[in-house]
This record gives C-alpha cells, structure tokens and sequence, in this order.
C-alpha cells in the first residue's frame, strides 16, 4: 500500500529534505538490517531530534500510517525492517549524563553501548546489558529489545537495571517518568491508559495460574513477546509502564532516553578452558559452576570447537578432541587480586569429581584470556565464513531450564541430524540455559524455504512445549518468532500482550507484524536474498558490525549498504535489467565516496574488506593508463608541477589573505564542476626538493629515512607557527636521539605506489614498489639498517609488501619506530597542555593505536584528546581535495571534541591538512611535538651528523 499524499505532504514540510528518502538504492541501503528478511521502505526519515519525533508519529497517527524505528541495525530477528516508513536515529543522539559518581547514567538512544562503558570505565562501573554486538549496537536497540549477552544473564539487563525512561507514545505523546512534572501531565493525559494498565495488573496477579507461569518464564532469560512480567512485578502503573517498554521493539513507543543503574566493573578477571568428554558431563557441570563465584560460563560443542580449530590461541589438541567432547569457557571477575585467586581456588575445585578430557587453567594474562573469549566470539562468523554462497548464517537463541540443559541439548542436535543441518553448531550462555544455534539455510527455491519451516515448527516445540523454555532468550521476538508467541506463552498470556498493544497504539501504526503477528506464515515471508556479487565481499552477512568506523556512513553508504547495493546491481546484470541510472548513482555513493582504507575489516567478524572491493571496481574503471605510465617513469618531474601550484596558492594566500582566497578558489571549483581541487586556509606550501649527500662515516647506528612523496610535496601550511618541514623536523630528531640518518639516492624518484594502487592502478602500484624495495635493500645494506617512515598509509602498504614478499628488511612506520627506540634515548620536559591525537587508519591497522597514546603521555602532563567516534578522517589521500565533504562528514564534530587543547599530532600530512582544517587548531606530525619537549640523553652530536644531506 502507498503511502498518503497527505502525510508525505506534512513530512515535507516537518523534515529537511536531504534527510528524507525515497530512490530505490537508498531506501534498499537503509532497510537492510542483519536479519534474514527483506523489506524495502517507502520512505526513509532521518531524524535529529525529539520534536521531529513526534511530529513524524503525530502526522502517521493521524493518517494510520505504519512507522518503525531503528537504531544501528544489528537486530538479528527481524523487527527493524519495514515497506512503510522506517525512521532512523541522526547524528544528535548521544547525550550522555554521568550521576552520583557513575553509579547511574542517562543516555539518548544513539549512543553505542561500548561508548557509554568507555565513560563509565573512570568510576568503575559499566551498564548491566552486554551484548555480543556491544561495539555497534545502540541504545535503543538495547533497550527496545532487553539485549543481554555473556555475563549480564537476568540480574544486570535493561529490565533489571532500568531507573527511569523517556518515551514517546504512538499519538506523540511524551512521557519522561523521572520529571515529576511529566508524570503529573501523562496522568491528566492519559489517565486512562494508566488506570487500565494497573488494572491489567490486579487481574493477572489475581489469577494465579498465569502470574505464577510469568514468574517462571520470566526466572529464565526470555525475550519472547512483550515484558508481561512487569505486571506481575509492580503495581503501580508508572513502574509497569517503564518496564513494559523494555523488550517491546518498538511496537509500543519510541524510547528517546534511559536512566540505568550501572553495575560495577571488577579489574581483576582470569578465564579458563574446561573441555569434558561428552555433552552431558559439561551440561551437568553447570548447575554446580552458578554456584560459584563465576561471572560467565559459555558452552560450546564439538561443531563449534570444530570450527574454530585453527584460531590462534588455542592448542593443537583441540583438533585431536572426542567427537562427543564440549567446552565450558569459564569467567570469574573480583575487586581484589586476592579476593580473584581465593575463587580461582574455589571454582576448580566445585567441578574436580567431573571428567576432563583436556583444559586451559585460568589465566589472568589479558592476551591470553582474550585470545580464548576471540575464540567464542568467532564460533558465529567461522559458520558463516564457510557456507555455500547465496546462503543465509542464521542464528538461534532459546533458553531451557538449567536443570534440563544436557538433555535439551542432546534434542537439539538430534534434530540438526534429522533435517540435515550438518553444519549447524551448538554454543551459549551456559549458566542462564541460553543456547545459540547456528545454522545456513538456502531460500532460493520452495524445497528449502519448506525444509527450514519443518525445523522451525519442530524447534519451536521442543523449546516452548516440551521444556517450557524461551524461543527468544536474548535476541529479541522480531517477526521470525512472531507467528510462534501464542505456542509458547498460551492463549491468555497471548491475548493479554494484544491487549497492552491496543492500550499504547491503538491505530496499530508502530512496527506491524514485530512480535505479535496472527500470520502464522511471517516467518516465512519476504526473505532476504544473498546473490553472489563478487568473491572479496561474498561472505558478508550484513551484520552492520563495519559501520561506525566508516567516515561515509550517513553522507552516502555504509560498507554494508555498499555491499548490499552491488549484490542488488549484479542481480539485475544477471536478470537483464538495465543498471545504468543506478550504475550512475552507485559511482558517486559506493564508489567515489568510500575512504577504501579497509577500517571496516578491523570490525568485520570475516575481516572483509569492503575498500579492497571498491578499489577492484577502481582499477576495472581506470582510463588514463598512459598518464599512470607516464607518471611512473617521470614521478620527480610530475611532483615538481605538483610543488609548483602548491608555491602558487601559498604566493596567493599571501597575497590576497584567507578569505579572498577562498572565495576565488571556491569559484573556480564550482565553475569546472568540482574537477578543481579544493583550496583551504590549512593547505600546505610546497616543500623544498630533496638533496642527496652521501653519508658520512661515523660509529652511530645507522637508520634509512625513506621520505614519502607526500612529505616531499607538501611544506607546513602558510598559518602554522613552525616552518621547519618534515623531512627537516625528523632528521633532528634522529640525530637528537644518536641515529646517523641516510637518505636512498634518487629519492625524489621514489614511490611506495600506494597511490597508484589506491586509483586503481595496481600494474603501476607493482612497479614502483618493486623499485623502491630494490633501492632499500641497497641503502640498507641488505636490510642490516631499519627503514623509517613518516607517513603511516605508506608505512602499512611497504610492511605488507616486504611481509608478503618475505624480504629481509626491517620497515617502521614513524610510530613504531619512535615507541621501541627513540623514547628512552630523549630527555622529555613536557607540556601542560591537552594535545589532541588522531590515530590514523593505517596506524590502526599496524596496531600502534597503545603506541601512539604512550609517546603522546610522554609530551603532556595534561590529557591526551582522542576524538570519540572519529576512526577515520576521510581525508584519504588526496579526497579532502577532490571530495571534500567527505572529510568535512567525517570531521564535523571535531571541533567540538578538541576546543580544550592547542595543538593536535598525527603521522599523516595529508590527514593533517583536514584535521587542521575542521578542528580550527594546528595538527602536526608527531615529530613536531616529540622534537620541541625532548633534549639530547647521554651523548653528544658530531659534528657531522646534520651534514649527511640537506634541502636545496
């Protein structure tokens, strides 16, 4: 059904255009979730704040039209997808209010959980949920859907930890129930709505029958349906409102903030890995380890331990297990070392009477525990990395009574046997009986659209009727259990949900068909293709888990949107569909706009690089090959044009001053349809040409500087209060900390080809590479010398290069080098200033992000800024010229972050340019900072030292 002329009228006139959406891709883009199901919105709304909320469910109230809500999107089971109007948080959601010294926090529904434990980590406390998807998830989605996870188990969930929330109704209605003056304005209000909702409380606590099944099912972690159990646990109706909220999915009202009681977060843990010779064993194990000082007890059976074998952390005996062997992952956590050995003690010695077949004892090695829990965590993506292209990875979520655990579990994989699940593996939260299944299912013909319908109709009988367990425990109802709500909770408890479901939103406009449903088909309907598209990005299961670290999320496509969107355009090659208009828009919104730094490989739980896609479809695209040629060959040549009009805008800047500049720069840009790149005050000057000098001969260590070329283009800018250059800048410090400093000869011939590569030019990228590790070897003496870098994107590309060609040479980006030898050879006297830090991509993915940090602590006795939710600068390379509003996107709450400190360090010229730029203070390498609070220690300079070469 179409949506009314009149309520997309009023939409116009409530919301920006530019955050209203309605073309094919984008509302494609937006309306994929990690679920199985696909729905395609008609209209996608962006909103930014509370008031347009309302506005947007006054107008759909009014005109009866559907509305669902979405946070980040990592919901597994459906209830964030839509083929009406699905409403989107914006940028403006992630206020934040620290109380009573951490012990509470109030938090707006856009903040991702990991953010908000980051915060509370100072005073020790952490929210109570814990979900697997902590680093993307969100609030709202937390909340909307009582998401727990290893460790919470019932006691610490949103429902257990809620103080006070903030909702808006159906009708638009606000209610914030920790203002005194809201609740006395609902109450006139809405009195009505409270009287029934206390009244529904005396009735179901008078009938004793279903308060008492409530209870029960309630003792176990259960998300399925609506969260009844608040009728049975409070009476007044403010505190059954509050808590109803919590697990409805937004079919009941948009949650616009929480008040949480945190939890505490203990600094002393240690973990275990208890493999038992059978399922049984382990299972019965379980109900003795919840009563043990134990903080999280995860199972995984043999499929599972299968399919992380080879992961590093583990043993070789993993492989050698009993085909009936199961793990218990086993986590205890305290406040004292002591207090944590005492348990230690304790725990093994609850569970010596079972049979081991192997183990880990507990460690307390953060490195080693956590390559154990990477071990658990990875058990989900090793199934869906090795599944049959074109399949879906689902993942089930049940509960059991803890007593009934072995046996449930024996059930389980007796029906994976009996409808060919031969993949399927079998993990969970052990001590709440919460087990996850994973499994692959092909909906590409009714064959096996039937066969997955068979299992669930069996699974849902099992779990619901024949243990009394939860279908949901933790993953939310969504509409894949929709159609089974009345199966497990009987037709009072059922009809009771329905009954609350009329008293919030009577037009039945929020989120239709998201847990409660009276199609009994749903689950079947409107499943989510997966066609091939190409085998770099094949795997992914649109999980969104890459999309906070994405500097285009929000200006154009996410990686998962871009991975959706060309899985939509190759299906329609494939059918015969003319893709040239979304072709056309796909360039711009995929392709142009992606940074291709391969961040979201970092969060990807297949480590699938979306960039290397992008840069795939580059290199197919690429029309100047003979320029590329041409370049490689004259590359000194062709960077003196590019110095030339560097010195040429800094002679106007000096001439015409800033903002005159600008304003003829920014003409120019418009005028030749943006293929001029773009002027700002933070663009550099052109650096001076290198001069060779061949090195003297002295007793110091000997280090190879290879200068990049950007480093060799581009000077301070005009504004900066330190002229020195980088390649200047460096050189002292080498020498300040005892280095001989080599230049390679015609370094001004000299490219890592990461350029090249990054255009799509990988022939061209090879050559240049080649030839620069041919002069490294010889400057390095056959690799006796290390290489130093200063830019980190050519750091990274050079490392990879020499690691994958297995050459003898021992490259540093400027970090690594300056964190493993530099620092104890200076004498620091440091600043009492914050400095603001940017860790770039590349030094992410080199892992020097601690490094970084520490050489930074080593310049201040004040803060070290690092900017919140900015991974990537989205200067990448030369975009911050060319594509400007990227970097302007991805920095546009830069300056807000950094308006404590003066001066802000990174290791990327370029990246600098941009973060100079839009943050309104100077960033510089970290040369710059190092060098102006160090002194020589314990040596002196030759004299000679500084004459090895020079600038022209």
């Amino acid at each position: 059904m179409t949506l009314p002329t009149n309520f997309l009228s009023a939409i116009k006139l409530l919301i920006p255009e530019n955050r209203l959406f309605t073309d094919p891709m984008t509302t494609l883009a937006y309306g994929t979730d990690a679920s199985f199901y696909r729905l395609v919105p008609q209209l996608v709304i962006r909103v930014e704040s509370e008031q347009e909320v309302v506005a947007v469910l006054k107008e759909a109230h009014k005109t009866q039209v559907a509305v669902t809500f979405r946070a980040a999107g990592t919901s597994l089971s459906g209830q964030a997808s839509t083929d009406s109007v699905l409403v989107v948080l914006g940028d403006h959601w992630n206020g934040k209010d620290i109380r009573n010294d951490g012990l509470q926090i109030r938090l707006q529904p856009g903040v991702i959980g990991a953010q908000a434990n980051k915060w509370l980590l100072p005073y020790g406390q952490k929210i109570g949920p814990d979900p697997a998807s902590i680093d993307t998830c969100k609030i709202g989605g937390i909340l909307a859907n009582n998401a727990s996870g290893m460790c919470c188990g019932t006691a610490q969930n949103s429902y257990s930890t809620i103080r006070d929330i903030r909702v808006v109704l159906a009708d638009g209605t606000v209610l914030d129930t920790e203002q005194a003056d809201s609740v006395e304005a609902f109450k006139q209000s809405h009195g009505e709505l409270l009287e029934r909702l206390a009244h529904l409380g005396q009735e179901v606590r008078a009938n004793t029958t279903l308060a008492d099944k409530i209870r029960h099912k309630y003792r176990l972690k259960n998300t399925t349906g609506l969260s009844i159990n608040a009728l049975v646990d409070y009476d007044d109706p403010i505190d059954i409102l509050k808590h109803i909220m919590v697990g409805s999915e937004g079919i009941l009202g948009f949650i616009s903030a929480v008040t949480y009681n945190t939890v505490p977060e203990h600094p002393y843990k240690a973990s275990a890995f208890i493999v038992f010779p059978d399922i049984e064993t382990c299972c019965k194990a379980v109900p003795i380890l919840k009563q043990q000082p134990v903080s999280a007890v995860e199972l995984l059976d043999r499929r599972s331990l299968r399919s992380v074998e080879n992961k590093p952390g583990l043993p070789e005996w993993v492989k050698t297990l009993s085909d009936n062997a199961c793990a218990l992952l086993i986590e205890s956590r305290a406040a004292s070392a002591s207090l944590l050995s005492e348990q230690l003690k304790q725990i093994m010695a609850s569970i010596q009477p079972f049979p081991m077949e192997q183990k880990i004892d507990f460690t307390q090695n953060p490195n080693e525990y956590g390559k154990l829990w990477a071990i658990r965590k990875g058990t989900f993506p090793a199934v869906g990395g090795v599944r049959k292209m074109g399949t879906s990875v689902i993942i089930e979520d049940v509960t059991f009574p803890i007593e009934r655990l072995a046996e449930a579990a024996n059930r389980l994989i007796e029906l994976f046997e009996k409808h060919h699940y031969d993949e399927a593996i079998l993990f969970g939260h052990a001590l709440d009986g919460n087990l996850h299944f994973v499994f692959t299912q092909d909906f590409n013909n009714p064959e096996q659209v039937a066969r997955y319908s068979a299992f669930m109709n069996d699974v849902t009988q099992l779990v619901a009727v024949d243990f009394g367990g939860a279908l949901k425990a933790e993953h939310g109802t969504g509409r894949n259990m929709a159609p089974f709500v009345e199966l497990e909770w009987g037709a009072d408890a059922w009809q009771l949900m329905w009954d609350i479901k009329k008293l919030f939103d009577p037009k039945h406009i929020l989120s239709p068909d998201v847990v409660l449903s009276k199609n009994k088909e749903l689950h079947l309907q409107n499943l989510k293709p997966l066609p091939e598209a190409d085998e770099l990005v094949d795997r992914c299961m649109e999980c969104g888990f890459c999309e906070p670290v994405c500097p285009a999320k929000d200006l154009t496509l996410s990686p998962r949107q871009r991975i959706v969107i060309w899985r939509d355009i190759q299906a329609k090659k494939r059918a015969g569909q003319n893709v040239d208009q979304l072709m056309e828009q796909y360039q711009y919104y995929g392709i142009d706009t992606c940074a291709a730094t391969g961040l979201c490989s970092m969060r990807c739980p297949l480590e699938i690089n979306t960039g290397a896609l992008v840069k795939k479809l580059r290199a197919e695209a690429a029309n100047h090959p003979k320029m590329a040629n041409w370049l490689v060959n004259h590359f000194a040549t062709g960077f003196k044009g590019v110095r030339f009009t560097l010195a040429v805008a800094a002679k106007g800047q000096a001439v015409l001053g800033t903002p005159m500049m600008e304003n003829i720069t920014h003409g120019l840009r418009k005028l030749t349809g943006n293929r001029l790149p773009r002027w700002s005050s933070a663009m550099p000057k052109a650096a001076k040409p290198l001069r060779f000098v061949p090195p003297a001969t002295d007793n110091r260590p000997r280090v190879v500087y290879f200068t990049t070329c950007v480093s060799r283009m581009m000077g301070p800018a005009v504004r900066d209060f330190d002229q020195v250059p980088l390649v200047e800048k460096t050189k002292q410090l080498l020498v300040k900390a005892g280095y001989q400093v080599v230049l390679p000869e015609w370094v001004n011939s000299l490219c890592c080809g990461q350029p090249f590569d990054s255009k799509g030019y990988p022939e061209q990228a090879l050559q240049k590479e080649n030839e620069l590790i041919g002069v490294l070897m010889e400057t390095t003496r056959q690799g006796q010398d290390p290489v130093y870098i200063d830019t980190s994107s050519c750091s990274l590309h050079l490392i990879e290069a020499v690691k994958k060609r297995g050459v003898n040479l021992n490259v540093y980006d400027s970090v690594d080098f300056i964190h493993q030898f530099l620092l104890e050879k200076l004498d620091f006297h440091p600043l009492d200033e914050n400095i603001a830090l940017h860790i770039t991509c590349s030094s992410r993915h080199l892992a020097e992000n601690q490094a970084f940090i520490d050489i930074v602590r080593n310049c201040t006795t004040k803060q070290v800024v690092i900017p919140e939710d900015i991974y990537c600068c989205g200067f990448a390379g030369d975009k911050g010229f060319n594509t400007p509003e990227l970097n302007a996107h991805s920095l546009r709450h830069l300056k807000e972050e950094v308006k404590h400190c003066k001066q802000g360090v990174s290791n990327s010229r370029t990246c600098e340019v941009g973060l100079s730029e839009h943050s309104g203070i100077d960033y510089r390498s970290i040369v710059y900072l190092l060098d102006s609070v160090t002194k020589e220690k314990k040596f002196s300079v030759p004299d000679t030292a500084l004459q090895s070469w020079s600038l022209n």
